[in-house]
């Protein structure tokens, strides 16, 4: 009964902290306080891409805000790179639903990004960037706070070595390196993709999906990307090895140096004989 005098909006808040709380709240107040992502005094600048994640991150960041006892403040921004009309519509629709001001603003990165050949995606998403660094620091912001999950996590660190032949992971926190003073942080860090679209799911909440105009009118289909490719493979290997997620997500947190040789570091390459000698790396009896 108590149930029906609630907003939908509360009621979506007390989805989180209750059915899900283990597998979104918890996983959630974890990562922001083991990276120590905001500090007494920060304005972080949510970044709303419309999607199921960034959707989830901006309600998680509302929530926090009000129970933390670091103050910060957060400004929820959405960037309409050149949406369709109704891509834009659901994007506000939803924000009003789930009761999160945002900030709209504009940008022509859709229609830059349409001429360029091959595959535009890694220029938009520096666009994207870029755009939403300097529209946050116009506001007051000090951070931006962007919806990678644990999957991207995984999935980057996989696609890094089998498809860019390094071991490279993707950072919890960063400091930009064309905007002095600025900071990304990733607050979903430690959620997993599976929990959001439950979450998403238990709500009746429908989130746009990718809404680039190439895609829309192309035959590109999701499954033709390297990173689907790889999501199938990990979904796969789970079938025999359910904590390969796990296992993937905690080596990139335990990293033995003295096991490889050679690394970069600053953007430096350094190999293990610089200090084999003085080491005196052995065989392990």
């Amino acid at each position: 009964m108590a149930n029906r005098q609630l907003e939908r909006w509360q009621m979506i808040e007390r989805s989180i902290t209750k059915k899900y709380r283990k597998e979104l709240w918890s996983p959630f107040t974890a990562a922001m306080k083991r990276y120590e992502m905001v500090a007494p005094g920060d304005c972080v600048a949510v970044c709303i891409s419309g999607g199921k994640d960034s959707m989830l991150m901006a309600k998680l960041m509302q929530m926090l805000q009000r129970f933390s006892d670091i103050p910060y403040t957060c400004e929820y921004l959405v960037m309409d790179p050149g949406y369709s009309a109704p891509n834009r519509q659901r994007i506000e629709q939803n924000a009003a639903l789930l009761n999160i001001p945002v900030t709209v603003f504009e940008s022509d990165i859709f229609r830059v990004t349409d001429g360029v050949q091959g595959n535009p995606c890694y220029l938009c998403a520096r666009m994207r960037r870029g755009h939403l660094y300097a529209k946050a620091r116009e506001m007051g912001c000090n951070k931006i706070a962007l919806g990678h999950h644990l999957n991207d996590v995984i999935e980057t660190t996989v696609l890094a070595m089998f498809y860019g032949a390094q071991l490279q992971g993707m950072m919890p926190k960063l400091h930009s390196t064309n905007f002095e003073g600025m900071e990304l942080i990733r607050p979903l860090y430690c959620v997993r993709e599976d929990d959001i679209i439950a979450w998403a799911r238990y709500n009746g909440l429908e989130f746009i999906r990718c809404a680039c105009r190439m895609t829309e009118k192309s035959s590109f289909q999701d499954g033709a990307s390297k990173r689907q490719e790889i999501k199938a493979l990990i979904r796969e290997l789970r079938k025999t090895n359910p904590d390969i997620e796990t296992n993937i997500f905690n080596a990139v947190h335990a990293v033995t140096l003295d096991t490889f040789p050679a690394w970069k570091s600053g953007g430096l390459r350094h190999s293990f004989l610089e200090c084999y000698d003085e080491k005196g790396v052995s065989e392990e009896d």
